[in-house]
């Protein structure tokens, strides 16, 4: 069974201290969702883990996202 297409795609990770609740959630994510290439954002409140499914996604765009919703990133 092939797997989602978004998923199939280059992954980067990073650590998003200070999420709390979904406004957080939902913040980070669709700041990252501007970022050219990426497909698809999962954010887990739990672990602090943001994934980014893309091809072609800039590390450095991804990070001036999360900066823009106003937390701090560290590469995972």
């Amino acid at each position: 069974m092939p797997t989602p297409f978004a998923h199939s795609q280059p992954e980067l990770t990073y650590v998003v201290e200070g999420m709390t609740c979904a406004h957080c959630k939902v913040a980070v994510a669709d700041e990252i969702t501007k970022v050219a290439g990426v497909s698809a954002v999962d954010v887990d409140l739990d672990s602090k883990l943001v994934r980014v499914h893309g091809t072609g996604v800039d590390d450095a765009a991804v990070v001036a996202a999360i900066d823009e919703a106003g937390y701090d990133a560290v590469a995972a």
